[in-house]
């Protein structure tokens, strides 16, 4: 399993717990670190679509320019957008077993683990 995020995000340090507490372990891929790769974002949005992996509700997001919004009208640009601005990118994101899985809550996860 991996998980994709940002370190600082409280999102990502509930989802991080989690599964430390469920003894489930989890490599960790830093968005801001170790970069995002725009054919990986496609095999993700060919998963969860590209409206589910934009954060338009984060603060990147809200920081953008109205044109620059404005300009994420499809798959194509919401992926030029992730990969210039990684923390636009719905986190934390749970690979396991080659499916992925947006956000974190802990009744999603109790689903997902069956725990």
């Amino acid at each position: 399993m991996k998980l994709y995020g940002i370190p600082n995000c409280t999102t990502v340090k509930k989802a991080r717990a989690w599964l430390a507490d469920h003894a489930l372990e989890v490599t960790f891929h830093d968005h801001k670190k170790q970069g995002v790769d725009a054919a990986w974002l496609r095999e993700v949005v060919a998963q969860t679509g590209w409206q589910a992996l934009l954060n338009t509700r984060g603060t990147t997001w809200r920081k953008l320019t109205d044109a620059n919004k404005a300009a994420v009208t499809d798959e194509a640009s919401a992926i030029a957008l992730m990969v210039a601005q990684p923390s636009v990118i719905k986190r934390p994101l749970l690979e396991r077993d080659g499916t992925y899985h947006p956000g974190f809550t802990e009744d999603q996860y109790q689903t997902l683990f069956g725990a």
